[in-house]
């Protein structure tokens, strides 16, 4: 962690010096400790953005995150801590992204533009998936996702483009954990051949 101007750290302990926890930072934020929501917001806005946006809800992204983290601010006392809180806060995301599609009466919707647009986007090593994020190829994976069923792309997305991991998928997603095991299964298969078909047609 990287100090603050001064020398002082703004995630640290006053007392110890050491980054505090997102699980500390909960705690005080329930007890009314705004500056430690702040944090907790400040740390995790990255990652909820990039799932907006990878989810599909485009220049809608600001908005669907700030009604999230108003949201997660609400139900703090339903975080039981059960699962980490930057999982449970993807969650709601994604729950904010759902409700955006059905606005907008597009419930087909993950769109992965960010995906060709971002040459550095994480991207968990996973032999199914990491050979065909190389540049030229980026283009064809996100023509591909595209194709795929909603709740194909879904766990395509958190599992290889969030990197979570699949208690963290499970507890985002909202589904059984055999769902989603066997459901990235199935999707990594469609998708393997559909970039084979892409390979097929450009020589």
């Amino acid at each position: 962690m990287e100090p603050a101007a001064g020398g002082r750290c703004h995630e640290c302990d006053p007392n110890g010096g050491f980054p505090l926890d997102d699980g500390v930072l909960v705690t005080r934020a329930r007890a009314g400790d705004l500056e430690a929501y702040n944090l907790l917001v400040a740390r995790h806005t990255a990652s909820a953005y990039r799932t907006a946006v990878l989810l599909g809800a485009g220049s809608d992204s600001e908005d669907v995150i700030q009604e999230a983290f108003v949201k997660a601010y609400r139900k703090l006392s339903r975080y039981r801590g059960d699962a980490s809180f930057r999982s449970w806060l993807l969650a709601i995301v994604a729950n904010e992204t759902r409700n955006l599609h059905r606005s907008r009466g597009r419930r087909d919707g993950l769109v992965l533009r960010a995906a060709a647009a971002d040459p550095t986007s994480e991207v968990a090593e996973d032999d199914a998936v990491g050979a065909v994020l190389a540049g030229e190829r980026r283009a064809s994976l996100v023509q591909a996702l595209r194709q795929l069923p909603v709740r194909d792309r879904e766990v395509i997305v958190c599992r290889f483009f969030l990197d979570l991991t699949e208690e963290e998928t499970v507890k985002t997603l909202g589904w059984p954990r055999g769902t989603v095991k066997s459901r990235t299964s199935r999707a990594l298969a469609k998708l393997r051949s559909l970039l084979d078909r892409e390979e097929v047609r450009h020589g």
